[in-house]
């Protein structure tokens, strides 16, 4: 089986339930560490800490600085029915309510879990203060819908509306019986965590902890931030046998010029660029211009990365272990080689690794 292979059932692998982590680590920095060296074509196991000794003086890390926000809120409907209303998008603020005094609103793309969807029209409610207004349906069942809502001197804007009334939205396969903890608000967020859109948390950065950070660059090693919006159509299937017709999501992305030119001095210098998590590596390579320069910009990013890429900005990669037939698993597949990835993801479940959003780490190094 060639290396470079677009059929979808080529990136499949075993995976016992048992490896999929329902709570995250102890500590941040103690998670696992896999590293898949494709320069010596090896496999070295450790400690997430250990991640400093693959870095040396020179070499730049980009970490996204996205920021989860409750997106998961719990209610009724009008008529008394349970409602789940799952939005997919930060909120638009438009305030005032031109219909309620004292009320502010704003609209959002969202999901409705019922027992019967609720009609264009109708009301949820979640609170006295917070309520929502179906306004319509598009062909793919996603429904646009206007919050309505009262501030008051604990939530003074939609976003602390929401931490005061939302949950954590945990992937689907986090399948707890009490469902989200005070635990999730704190660890499923990174400590560099900064503007709010996110749908799910860009995990590969989960496992930094401040002091983790302090001694990377104490050795030297740059840090940068860009800003990935992770949306919900990262757990999206992948449903055509060959991978290229899968119709990828789009996702916003932000790199200052600040950042941009300190990635472009960083690469003329020599130093390695490190993406940490497959949402900065999209962000990079989408960013990245013919002639190599990554270019600042605010926009929204649909680049689909799988194997025959060529990768023009990013060298290494510290990454979590993504589903079995998945576009991430592509995407790292693009980077190291299929084959390769396979049998460290093999090896990591023999070795009872921890996979997906609360699991273990991996280090991918293509460039020593």
């Amino acid at each position: 089986m060639p290396d470079k292979s677009y059929k979808l059932s080529d990136y499949d692998y075993h995976l016992p339930q048992e490896n999929i982590a329902q709570h995250p680590a102890h500590k941040r920095d103690q998670s696992r560490l896999l590293v898949v060296d494709k320069v010596n074509d090896t496999l070295e196991h450790g400690k997430f800490t250990n991640i400093i000794d693959s870095l040396r003086s020179g070499d730049l890390i980009v970490v996204n600085n996205t920021k989860v926000f409750p997106a998961r809120i719990l209610g009724k409907k009008d008529t008394g029915g349970r409602v789940e209303l799952f939005l997919l998008e930060f909120p638009r603020q438009l305030s005032p309510s031109p219909e309620k005094e004292g009320w502010h609103e704003a609209t959002a793309i969202a999901l409705l879990k019922s027992s019967k969807r609720p009609k264009p029209g109708s009301t949820l409610h979640f609170s006295p203060m917070f309520t929502a207004v179906v306004e319509s349906y598009q062909e793919d069942g996603k429904a646009l819908v206007r919050l309505h809502y009262q501030l008051t001197p604990t939530t003074t804007d939609i976003e602390s509306v929401l931490e005061a009334h939302g949950q954590v939205p945990l992937p689907p396969y986090i399948s707890r019986n009490q469902g989200t903890t005070g635990e999730d608000s704190k660890r499923y967020q990174t400590t560099f965590a900064k503007h709010t859109g996110s749908v799910a948390a860009p995990t590969a950065g989960l496992h930094f902890s401040s002091k983790v950070l302090t001694l990377i660059q104490e050795k030297g090693v740059l840090v940068e931030h860009i800003t990935l919006h992770v949306g919900y159509g990262t757990f999206a299937p992948v449903r055509t046998e060959d991978i290229r017709d899968h119709n990828i999501h789009r996702e916003y992305i932000s790199i200052s010029p600040t950042t941009a030119a300190a990635v472009n001095r960083s690469k003329k210098r020599g130093g390695r660029i490190w993406a940490v998590g497959t949402t900065s590596v999209r962000t990079l390579e989408y960013a990245t211009n013919e002639q190599g320069d990554v270019q600042p910009i605010n926009g929204v990013c649909d680049l689909f990365i799988y194997p025959g890429y060529r990768f023009r900005t990013v060298d290494n990669l510290i990454t979590n272990f993504h589903l079995p037939q998945s576009s991430l698993l592509f995407l790292v597949s693009a980077l190291a080689g299929r084959e390769r990835m396979l049998n460290a993801y093999n090896h990591a479940v023999e070795q009872g690794y921890r996979f997906f959003s609360y699991g273990d780490a991996m280090a991918i190094i293509t460039k020593g």
